[in-house]
């Protein structure tokens, strides 16, 4: 495999200009650092920045949103649920195949086919051959074209305060992690830890969303913009991450006895209301998103001994939870009706006619 190419800073014309530049940079920065300190030291009254378990145990209930049961997954295993959500807005014709591909019990009996070790673990029809591939079933496409980005007119976008090293501004766009490049008119999803992708052939337009993928390692950026990114996990990563690694080539199992079987994998809204998992997200769109971004960036508890002053996207926490529980509201008793006093009866007068 050819190295990957290492741009190289451009030099200066002019050594001054470069060192006035700098120091103007340097400046900037110097004083941007108490802006960011001052806005998590306000937070509280006393000035004393909260810890990311007091910003959740502070938060509202308008802090958490509801995923939508549509965009909602159940990969269902042997050894558990793993609750993936989707992103429409990012991905509509592949989400679009997905919905239909999981109402139509595609990979019912199908099996977790490959884990790379520090990569992806990834699931579809282990038949190699396309005559023998499992039918897709009714609504689905084998065509779909590559989303690898989208146009940034009416994308919601919270930016991240920091740099990054595979896009110009990086943030979350309805809850995902994503890249923005305003210049190009582009954003796209970004591969964090528990995203979820179209696995496809070389051609860009050859997934179609049947060969799904989650990230169980270190993010890899260098796929952002190379690959469809459908979604991601909301919860049970941990039942994909401790699969046993595969053997074969690119962490391809070798044997079909090595293979993870899927039971099911269906939409929330599909699934009875009984048997569904209550789960709120956090939003990324709040204040108390950007304290607890803050919170991380500078880390102030007594442990640590240096504030990195930064964050990468991939590193900022999406919190979950369960729905907390409805207050119970006790209905007030009636008051008891008040009883009318009794009407002497007339009795007759002593002496007269009874």
């Amino acid at each position: 495999m050819p190295k990957p190419a290492v741009l190289k800073p451009a030099v200066p014309k002019s050594v001054p200009s470069a060192r006035r530049w700098r120091n103007a940079l340097l400046c900037a920065l110097l004083a941007a650092l108490p802006l960011s300190q001052a806005a998590a030291e306000d937070a509280v009254p006393g000035g004393k920045p909260r810890s990311m378990q007091e910003i959740l145990d502070a938060s509202q209930p308008s802090d958490w949103r509801t995923p939508d049961n549509k965009n909602l997954l159940y990969l269902e295993l042997e050894s558990g649920r793993v609750l993936i959500e989707l992103a429409p807005s990012f991905a509509p014709a592949h989400v679009t195949n997905i919905r239909a591909l999981a109402k139509n019990g595609y990979w019912s009996g199908m099996s977790i086919n490959r884990s790379q070790d520090n990569f992806v673990v990834q699931w579809g029809d282990p038949a190699e051959d396309e005559k023998d591939r499992k039918p897709l079933g009714r609504g689905t496409k084998a065509k779909l074209p590559a989303e690898f980005a989208r146009k940034t007119k009416g994308l919601p976008f919270d930016r991240l305060p920091d740099v990054d090293g595979w896009a110009p501004e990086v943030g979350f766009s309805g809850g995902f992690p994503a890249g923005r490049d305003p210049g190009a008119d582009a954003a796209w999803m970004a591969h964090c830890y528990g995203t979820v992708g179209a696995g496809r052939d070389v051609a860009a337009d050859s997934s179609n969303g049947t060969e799904l993928y989650v990230v169980i390692g270190q993010s890899p950026r260098q796929l952002d913009r190379n690959i469809t990114v459908v979604g991601r996990v909301l919860q049970g990563m941990e039942l994909l991450s401790v699969l046993p690694r595969g053997t074969g080539p690119l962490g391809f199992y070798e044997q079909p006895s090595q293979r993870t079987p899927i039971k099911a994998i269906r939409l929330a809204s599909e699934v009875p209301k009984k048997e569904r998992v209550g789960i709120e997200v956090l939003r990324t769109d709040t204040p108390l998103f950007a304290e607890l971004v803050e919170a991380r960036r500078n880390r102030r508890d007594e442990w640590y001994k240096h504030m990195a002053g930064h964050i990468d996207l991939c590193n900022v926490p999406l919190p979950t939870r369960a729905p907390p529980p409805k207050p119970v509201v006790e209905k007030a008793k009636p008051k008891p009706r008040a009883k009318k006093p009794k009407q002497a009866r007339a009795t007759p007068q002593q002496g007269g006619k009874a």
